[in-house]
């Protein structure tokens, strides 16, 4: 599986991705440190790729997003942006609507 079939496989299989620099409870950059948290805010579970120790990610997922930088969230299939759109919308309320809904849910037992 070449790179971009790696990525679009990453993004259809998991509702909320979020690319970083590190891991959201160790980013290695203060964007990435913004952006998960504001992530993590929201309360839902959420995966991640720590694009540094991924370097064929780093270097594809910018032309593959047409967004050259790092962070990058993903919900549903779509890209929401890079960290400043993520903590303006965690600031103004917008992201956990959307990270909510985009959200698995439980499996109700029977």
């Amino acid at each position: 599986m070449d790179i971009i079939e790696t990525i679009k496989k990453q993004i259809e299989e998991n509702s909320i991705i979020l690319y970083m620099k590190g891991s959201p409870n160790a980013p290695q950059c203060g964007f990435s440190a913004k952006a998960s948290q504001a992530v993590m805010a929201c309360g839902q579970r959420f995966a991640y790729v720590d694009i540094l120790s991924n370097p064929d990610i780093r270097a594809n997922l910018p032309k593959y997003a047409n967004w050259p930088t790092f962070p990058q969230l993903w919900v549903n299939g779509e890209l929401v942006g890079g960290c400043d759109i993520i903590v303006q919308m965690h600031e103004s309320g917008e992201l956990k609507p959307i990270i909510d809904a985009a959200a698995p849910k439980e499996e109700a037992s029977q």
